[in-house]
């Protein structure tokens, strides 16, 4: 670095959302850390909720939850695993964030009377929150979420607009991903959605230094010449993101078209060679593996597979660490309800249930469940998972035919998952938590440590007495059933400060239930554990 001032890349987008921002941000970060930089990202969230927590999976995708409890965008999950680091609540806010500080600013007298206003103060807001997330960074990638020309994303354009101003351009550099579609009927790309979107940049006050064009097929030179002369932008500078085989390969897609070069001249870096060697292997190995194993996903949000994004990249990052490709079959636990476990899952070499909330397919995760444990095939339970595990176990093992959780029956006799009235969270900090308390306050969140049982497969898989996991649920494992549950045969192998964590089939030749999410910190230079460990043994099994 030529002086010690964070340098700032502001990734917008143009056309239609879902054109691949956050990986276009997450590989520019993974290139620039591979050259020793110190990179940090925030993503900006134009919408109005205060954070996605309460906002339904089929709506937004996952809820990415960081370490220190907060419930963010999806996009943290693509930085964290890309970039093998873990962020925190400032590392994402939302207009609704914004304008909520504000106008509890505003109520202070903070403003001193004065008429509050877009811009100054809810630009200087947006600014203050991108100058905290930079701190301590050599450079801070920024991902402005929507599609410029959205109304609610205006003040953000305009925060970027300030800042190059104030910063000046050895400091700040706008790349703008836009859409390069091909007309099937015409046999053509067409350049008019890029230039069209690049003249809303400009007419809002923003010059875009670089172009990632999103498209489907390959792109000649002449057609990024072209794009080039009619946008304003350096020939060098436009950079293709065609369809990638993995989302992995698109940083290596972008450093063969020299995306570095044009990035470290603007902003006086100096070294641009990534080493990344170890990342190729393992892209290698996820494009062309030596083995298969597969693996069913029994869930309900499967009409939007962005629901467990984390969950299926881990599989993916676990697949490339053993040299497999990890086929997940999807099951949807309704149909398991009407037609039972084995038709869907007889020909898998491990079951995962997934998390989730709400009483709907809860029966069918069960039916999988006793389909796994009595079948003898690998199983991992997650959250919800582990919490069935326990059900399916006191109603099959200990004949209470009546056991649940009363997230789903109030009125069970035997209440296996209950409710706790209080906790202490992530922060160290007392949290009171009722069924009628309000649903995005009640949650534990975040990470919490958890004591490992010796012998385990839970210790087996991290090889640590202690463990750091995140999570993000409301109910907890009753201890009052740990006495039954261990004298037949269902281990408790994993616990936080009395909270039960990981329990286990002792009878079984890879059964581990976990409340906490591992997904959350799986990455793909640095797979989970646990993860790990369970598509091991279900290559094992296929063998």
């Amino acid at each position: 670095m030529s002086d010690k001032t964070t340098k700032y890349i502001f990734v917008t987008g143009g056309v239609l959302s879902s054109l691949g921002k956050g990986i276009t941000a997450a590989s520019i970060g993974t290139l620039l850390k591979h050259t020793g930089q110190r990179v940090g990202v925030l993503k900006l969230d134009p919408y109005i909720n205060v954070d996605p927590g309460t906002m339904s999976p089929l709506e937004h995708g996952e809820v990415f939850v960081t370490k220190d409890g907060a419930e963010t965008d999806l996009d943290l999950g693509h930085y964290e695993r890309f970039l093998d680091t873990s962020l925190t609540q400032n590392n994402n806010f939302t207009t609704g964030l914004v304008y909520k500080t504000v106008i509890e600013n505003e109520r202070k007298g903070k403003y001193l009377g004065k008429t509050i206003q877009v811009v100054p103060h809810i630009v200087n807001e947006i600014k203050e929150r991108i100058v905290r997330a930079g701190e301590g960074k050599d450079i801070l990638i920024v991902e402005l979420g929507g599609t410029t020309g959205d109304i609610e994303g205006l003040p953000f354009l305009e925060t970027i607009r300030q800042m190059k101003h104030e910063l000046g351009k050895k400091t700040v550099i706008n790349v703008h991903v836009t859409l390069l579609p091909y007309i099937k009927a015409a046999g053509e790309l067409k350049t008019k959605p890029t230039q069209h979107s690049v003249q809303e940049l400009r007419r809002i006050g923003i010059a875009p230094h670089m172009l990632v064009l999103r498209a489907e097929v390959p792109v000649s030179s002449d057609i990024k010449r072209k794009i080039a002369y009619s946008c304003d932008v350096d020939e060098d500078s436009v950079i293709v993101a065609e369809d990638a085989a993995t989302i992995y390969q698109v940083p290596l897609n972008f450093l063969r078209q020299d995306i570095l070069t044009p990035i470290c001249k603007q902003l006086e870096l100096e070294n641009c060679q990534p080493k990344m060697d170890e990342w190729t292997d393992l892209v290698h190995k996820i494009i062309m593996p030596s083995e298969e194993v597969k693996i069913a996903f029994v869930g309900k949000y499967l009409d939007l597979k962005e629901s467990y994004k984390s969950l299926t990249e881990a599989l993916i990052h676990a697949g490339a660490h053993l040299d497999s490709r990890v086929n997940i079959k999807w099951v949807d636990s309704e149909k398991v309800e009407e037609d039972g476990a084995a038709k869907y899952l007889n020909d898998c070499d491990g079951i995962l249930v997934a998390g989730g909330f709400g009483e709907r397919g809860v029966e069918g995760k069960i039916l999988s469940i006793q389909y796994a444990r009595e079948e003898k095939i690998p199983f991992l339970g997650i959250c919800l998972g582990m919490q069935l595990s326990m059900v399916e176990f006191a109603r099959n093992v200990l004949g209470l035919k009546e056991a649940n959780s009363v997230e789903f029956n109030e009125e069970t006799p035997d209440p296996v998952i209950y409710l706790i009235d209080e906790f202490i969270d992530a922060a160290g900090a007392k949290q009171i938590r009722t069924t009628t308390s309000p649903m995005g306050g009640t949650l534990r969140l975040g990470e919490y440590e958890c004591e490992t049982k010796e012998g385990s497969n839970l210790r087996k898989a991290y090889d640590a007495p202690v463990i750091y996991e995140r999570h993000r649920h409301r109910y907890e494992a009753n201890p009052k059933y740990r006495e039954a549950l261990e004298a037949n045969g269902m281990d408790i192998t994993g616990e936080s400060h009395g909270l039960i964590e990981a329990v286990e089939v002792v009878d079984h030749p890879w059964f581990l239930g976990v409340q906490f999410h591992p997904e959350f910190t799986s990455r793909l230079q640095n797979v989970n554990p646990s993860i790990l460990a369970f598509v091991q043994a279900s290559m094992q099994n296929r063998k």
